[in-house]
């Protein structure tokens, strides 16, 4: 039941991933988003200022603080509100889906674990075939993909 629900999770997320998608590509602009925006508008700061309720060097500080990647979620949220537009906000998978990021660490993991035995066996003068292994590989990592234990991530 656990894993179904797990499975579930995987692939509600993997859609949202899918469609934010589209802006793994985007850059954000070099002076920031708040800046790009308001002098987008013609907007001068003291405007800007006076909407979030805070001085012309306040609303400054914003802006570098957002450049420089050291604002708050709140404080984009405020400002994106005094500009008139939504704060969104979401993190993606390098690997495309968590389906993906799953699977290469479970695989990565499982050759780790049958390596490992297979090391010890052959000390034993028990040693495998490498068909052997690439199967047992296989294997351990369905098994990993399908449980998704925690110790996946140590």
């Amino acid at each position: 039941m656990k894993n179904l629900q797990r499975k579930l999770q995987i692939e509600q997320l993997n859609n949202k991933f899918e469609k934010m998608s589209i802006l793994k590509n985007m850059s954000v602009p070099s002076k920031g988003w708040l800046n790009s925006i308001r002098t987008t508008l013609n907007m001068s700061l003291k405007q800007f200022g006076k909407r979030l309720n805070i001085t012309v060097q306040s609303a400054r500080e914003i802006e570098e603080r957002e450049s420089s990647g050291s604002i708050t979620l709140k404080n984009l949220s405020e400002a994106a509100e005094a500009l008139n537009m939504r704060f969104v906000y979401g993190i993606i998978p390098k690997d495309e889906s968590l389906k993906k990021m799953i699977e290469k660490r479970a695989n990565e993991l499982a050759k780790d674990i049958v390596l490992r035995t297979s090391q010890s066996m052959s000390l034993e003068d028990q040693e495998n075939l490498p068909e052997r292994i690439e199967q047992a590989i296989s294997e351990k990592a369905e098994q990993i993909n399908n449980e998704v234990p925690r110790y996946m991530w140590d």
